[in-house]
């Protein structure tokens, strides 16, 4: 099985911490150079110095704000005006906010559209014709089971979920042919600071103690536990070599067995 990313280059959104750190470090393993993509550039470079160089990878990062497209778009085309192709992109940010969809506000969808599909339409947008001079691309797209299984407390979360997973199976509809590949994966709850502060808040509304939430939240795991971010990755990395060519436009729960739909 070809897992080998050596001279393939990969960015990675979000990857200063939780899954987007662990999908950078397991592809750098792979043999891939990687950019780090996030807001933070104190993290950033605290990022960049963890990732593999023992195959010779050159690692840069990227800083940019998912809150602002417009400023994404002209920092990312700014970075890739020397020419540089990406190879495998993997799109990955912090969900929307929690809560009842029939209390949310007009402006929370609106800033979770932006966050989520229209900063990964400009990113895929911006690496396409890299892939495809290439005949080698991977667009990996970390969304959430709610796009099999809308899940509670999450309304906003839910839509925009539905949409981004809409948008990349229709992506992988019409970039099939060239070589690219664009595939969801959906993690179910899994051991990172986001989730840590989901079970801190449920307890808090439900006056219960954390451990006794989170029990909670695991008895309806078939697994029997929360996911470690490297599991995750794992299943990332394997869409984003070249063993996965020909895995296209699919929804890839990791999710411990938990969404019951097919």
């Amino acid at each position: 099985m070809n897992l080998n990313l050596t001279n393939k280059n990969a960015l990675v959104c979000g990857s200063t911490q939780g899954i987007g750190k662990a999908v950078a470090l397991e592809l750098a393993e792979m043999g891939a150079n990687l950019t780090l993509v996030a807001r933070n550039e104190v993290r950033l470079k605290a990022a960049l110095a963890d990732l593999d160089t023992s195959k010779g990878q050159q690692h840069d990062y990227l800083c940019a704000d998912f809150s602002n497209p417009e400023v994404l778009e002209g920092n990312l085309s700014a970075y890739l005006a020397n020419g540089k192709a990406i190879h495998i992109l993997v799109n990955n940010t912090g969900g929307p906010p929690g809560g009842p969809i029939e209390k949310a506000g007009i402006n929370e969808f609106r800033a979770a559209f932006e966050m989520h599909l229209i900063c990964n339409h400009i990113l895929a947008t911006a690496v396409k014709d890299g892939m495809q001079k290439a005949g080698y691309g991977r667009i990996i797209n970390v969304i959430s089971t709610s796009v099999k299984q809308p899940l509670n407390g999450l309304g906003v979360s839910n839509t925009i979920r539905g949409a981004v997973a809409n948008w990349a199976k229709t992506m992988a509809n019409e970039l099939g042919g060239y070589g690219i590949t664009v595939n969801n994966v959906l993690p179910g709850a899994t051991n990172t600071l986001r989730l840590q502060s989901i079970v801190e808040n449920k307890a808090k509304k439900q006056d219960k103690s954390i451990d006794v939430v989170a029990d909670a939240m695991k008895s309806a795991v078939p697994a029997g536990r929360f996911a470690e971010a490297s599991e995750i990755a794992n299943a990332i990395a394997f869409l984003a070599s070249p063993a996965a060519a020909y895995i296209n436009g699919v929804n890839l729960p990791v999710d411990g067995g938990r969404t019951k739909s097919l």
